[in-house]
């Protein structure tokens, strides 16, 4: 979670939201990014998005079966979504997002009759310091 940690802040450094993802299989790092929606002018270039596109051609694959993915803040629906249709094995998220979040909160995606496959959820791994990183941005732009 760590490294999500420093994608998230290094996002927030490029102004966007501080969200970041790592994809890891068999222990290593296989994929990493932070959120670019601002940057490349796609609002589907969410932190989990660009890393499983990273770690799929990275392995040469659309499936990432037995790959783990650490994001800072809880998926939104649609990163919910690729998280299913990459066969994620394991989900750990950092901070709950009662707003846009779909994992716990919200439309609790993985648990609907149509979701194909569902990851094994972890939730709150570094929970205090990725919601902090989230306050201190958007206080920051409200000042």
């Amino acid at each position: 979670m760590q490294a999500a940690l420093a994608e998230a802040r290094a996002a927030a450094e490029r102004g966007e939201v501080p969200v970041g993802a790592v994809i890891v299989r068999d222990g290593t790092i296989i994929a990493r990014a932070g959120n670019r929606p601002r940057a490349m002018n796609d609002p589907s270039a969410h932190a989990e998005m660009l890393a499983i596109r990273a770690a799929c051609t990275a392995l040469g694959e659309e499936r990432l079966t037995g790959c783990d993915l650490y994001v800072t803040l809880e998926p939104c629906t649609m990163c919910a979504a690729a998280i299913t249709f990459a066969r994620i094995r394991r989900l750990y998220f950092g901070a709950t997002d009662e707003k846009g979040g779909a994992v716990v909160s919200g439309v609790r995606f993985f648990e609907q009759p149509t979701c194909h496959h569902a990851p094994e959820i972890y939730p709150g791994i570094a929970e205090t310091e990725a919601a902090e990183l989230l306050k201190q941005f958007f206080a920051e732009r409200r000042a």
